[in-house]
């Protein structure tokens, strides 16, 4: 049973599916609107009056709306376009998604954090920009709206897209070229707990004769503060005695600049001919200063520390080139070729400093590591549309990975971890073959069928010498399927058998460990302040899924969905936190490292309802809706119940959201809700993580003065909410219990969108 009772939003959606199916039965077939509930809108609404601010109308050549290319495609895939990435003037990427059906980001309201799918934790979601794989250390949040084309969200894998996908796929497509002339200028800034963040961005496109360029830039300052607790209670299980209390306070402040710089530079031949190159740099520096205080209200033995401070500064730089070209050859035959480089450079080097109350300098810990990920990646495929309704495609991909990471820590100026090298490595070499047919078979069904092989070889670093090297073979077949009971209806069933899998990252095929920064290495830690470190043994994680989804489309836009999936996997990862006897330390450790730990199922419903409310309700107000909630169910099987579930997956996720332009006014204005209730995970038999409730409220106004100039703001994170998380482990007949109190504030954002 849960523990929270979802059950109620269920109802409510579920009764709106059935509203709608009432009305959409009667609404005539042959209905040419657009399938984008804003768009509709826009299409349906009636003329406004002389004192209405004029709307920009931008031609795009009949490209297909976003719903359209949902409908059409036999795999299930979601198509976010400009406009819905733009209607709440998000400052990034991550805000973004986090309101997209079935997408959570962890951490506390209104901080965004890394996209996960079907609450599944990090490296479940296939993340692609522009189709190619992010490097590892990238963040998400280094991107900005503006740069944006569309997101397009698989919920299955397919033999083209990929297997490495066991939640989904999101796949970021920046700013493309096509033929429409655009000179966009945003300047922005934020205000957020006393400090300011100000940003801009330029979006040029352009052409001349053929050749088809787009160039995009942004840079930003983002400036935060946070404020933590974390209370950390010993307690006899036998006795309930409480043996040991500390309270530690912390608090950050955080500059982070960053300069974003896309393009795409595209030339059109005759007869579908193109070659286009797509240098992209994402650059970012940031300052970090930290200030804590430990106290011990509860102890025998003092605290290590009264008072402390830290200052890190972190630097990390993505460069790539990516190539494609394409030609047709015959008689309905396209060749592609596609080539990237990519260069991922990371740096960072922190000083902790740790005193008495009497400002007596008693430890100081000074870290230093870099990391360089290169990556060569070479596809091809070929793409035939038979005249029987076939269309066929086959390709390669090769891959080549490489992760070298040096590390170097002091402890009061003496060196740690000499037994293990400075300089580490890590590989990973890919190779896939792929085939798949798309297939209409008639009016009513569409098939999609398609067998994906890859061999993988990953060479880990002990540190101390050995160099592991494991192989894995994975051939995933895939199969997906679309009915139409009625073509003209637009209603649609959907099916999907699928094999997919999670390779391990390179970071964590190197086993030199990251020590506690609270605990010297001369000592014992505690379970809930571990030493880390990786695992060169790891296997990749293989899955078998199944999906069926319901969608109808209304006649004047909007759609309703209800997804079911389910996931087997094998060999499961999870960061397992165990008591070792340990090389760098006189004394056993407790380290946390990532384990194949056995078995484990997930399964879950996805529904989805986008309309406009006089679509419902014919005297209603021309209202856009925005609905989704997710139920989920997880079982880990070789953890005993309960809540042995995966990591960070919650029990639902749900969002809400409304926008309405007022009649004769230049004005909009929109909000949304989104929640995710908390929830426990069981991580092994003496190990238990806890993840507070999430309930972040977000509003905008939009005023165009003219079409070439509008003013948007937008205030996220209304009514914040202390975010809690707590770990329990219990060791040698002690339970250990650390709770961390995180403050959330509000989020303040104005832009001034200039259209030159």
């Amino acid at each position: 049973m849960l523990s929270v009772k979802p059950h109620h939003l269920l109802c409510s959606a579920l009764a709106l599916v059935t509203a709608q199916s009432l009305f959409a039965q009667s609404a005539p077939s042959a209905s040419t609107a657009t399938a984008a509930a804003p768009a509709a809108s826009a299409a349906s609404a009636p003329a406004p009056r002389a004192t209405a601010a004029p709307q920009r109308v931008d031609i795009t050549g009949g490209r297909e709306g976003d719903a359209d290319q949902r409908r059409q495609s036999t795999a299930a895939k979601i198509v976010i376009g400009r406009e819905e990435i733009e209607r709440f003037g998000d400052s990034t990427v991550g805000e973004v998604l986090k309101r997209l059906p079935g997408v959570t980001t962890q951490g506390p309201p209104g901080r965004g954090g890394p996209p996960r799918m079907r609450g599944l934790g990090a490296g479940y979601t296939q993340i692609l920009i522009d189709g190619q794989r992010a490097p590892q250390g990238f963040s998400i949040e280094s991107l900005t709206p503006e740069q944006l084309e569309r997101i397009e969200i698989f919920r299955a894998p397919t033999a083209e897209t990929g297997a490495r996908a066991i939640g989904g796929t999101i796949n970021i497509v920046t700013r493309e070229g096509f033929k429409l002339r655009l000179n966009d200028v945003r300047l922005g800034a934020g205000y957020e707990n006393g400090r300011l963040s100000p940003g801009i961005s330029w979006t040029h496109n352009d052409s001349i004769d053929n050749f088809i360029y787009n160039l995009s830039a942004s840079a930003f300052n983002g400036r935060r503060r946070s404020q933590t607790t974390t209370t950390t209670v010993d307690e006899e299980i036998a006795s309930g005695a409480i043996t040991r209390q500390q309270v530690d306070h912390t608090q950050s402040d955080d500059n982070r600049i960053g300069l974003n710089l896309t393009s795409r530079l595209q030339w059109r031949g005759e007869g579908g001919d193109m070659l286009m190159l797509v240098p992209v740099l994402f650059t970012t520096r940031a300052e970090s200063k930290f200030r804590f205080d430990l106290q011990q209200p509860i102890g025998s033995t003092p605290p290590l520390y009264d008072v402390g401070e830290t200052a890190s500064d972190s630097r990390f730089t993505s460069a790539r080139l990516n190539g494609n070209w394409r030609t047709r050859v015959g008689e309905g035959l396209r060749l592609e070729l596609n080539g990237g480089l990519a260069d991922a450079r990371g740096a960072n080097h922190s000083l902790r400093q740790e005193r008495s109350l009497a400002g007596a300098l008693l430890r100081t810990i000074d870290d230093d590591s870099s990391s360089r990920e290169r990556s060569v990646t070479l596809s091809g495929k070929a793409s035939k549309l038979l005249q029987n309704d076939h269309s066929l495609v086959s390709g390669f991909e090769l891959e080549s990975l490489r992760r070298d990471q040096t590390r170097r820590t002091l402890q009061d100026g003496v060196p740690l971890l000499t037994e293990f090298d400075e300089s580490l490595q890590a590989t990973s070499r890919r190779i896939a073959l792929f085939a798949q047919d798309e297939w209409q078979v008639n009016t009513n069904w569409a098939a999609h069928a398609g067998l994906r092989w890859e061999g993988i070889t990953t060479q880990g670093d002990a540190g101390d010498g050995p160099s592991p090297t494991n192989r894995s073979k994975v051939l995933t077949p895939l199969l997906h399927a679309v009915w139409k009971p009625d073509p003209k209806i637009r209603d649609q069933v959907r099916f999907s058998l699928t094999r997919s899998y999670k390779s391990p990252t390179l970071q964590n095929l190197i086993a030199r460990p990251t020590i506690s920064s609270r605990y010297p290495v001369g000592g014992a830690n505690i379970p809930t302040n571990p030493d880390r470190a990786g695992n060169p043994l790891l296997q990749p994680e293989l899955a078998r899924g199944i999906d069926v989804a319901f969608e109808r489309y209304l006649p004047d836009g909007g759609v309703l969905s209800a997804n079911l999936f389910a996931r087997r996997l094998k060999d499961y990862i999870r960061n397992v936190t165990a008591l070792e006897s340990v090389s760098w330390s006189p004394v056993p450790r407790y380290v946390s490292r990532p384990q194949n730990v056995g078995d484990a199922n997930t399964y879950g419903i996805e529904l989805e309802a986008k309309f406009r409310l006089d679509q419902a309700f014919s005297d209603a107000p021309h209202v856009e809706l925005r609905s989704n909630l997710s139920l989920y169910r997880s079982k880990v099987l070789t953890v005993p119940g309960p809540d042995n579930r995966l990591d960070q997956q919650p029990h639902a996720t749900a969002n809400f959201g409304a926008d309405y332009r007022f009649r004769g006014t230049p004005l909009t204005l929109g909000a949304s809700v989104n929640w995710t209730p908390g929830y426990r995970t069981q991580v092994s038999e003496l190990q238990a993580l806890t993840a507070g409730s999430k309930r972040q409220f977000d509003a905008y106004g939009l005023w165009v003065f003219n079409p070439a100039v509008q003013l948007r703001l937008n205030v996220s994170n209304i009514a914040p909410e202390d975010y809690l998380s707590s770990n329990v482990l219990d060791s040698g007949g002690v339970r250990e219990r650390s709770s961390t109190l995180a403050t959330t504030y509000v989020n303040w954002r104005v832009a001034l969108e200039l259209k030159l």
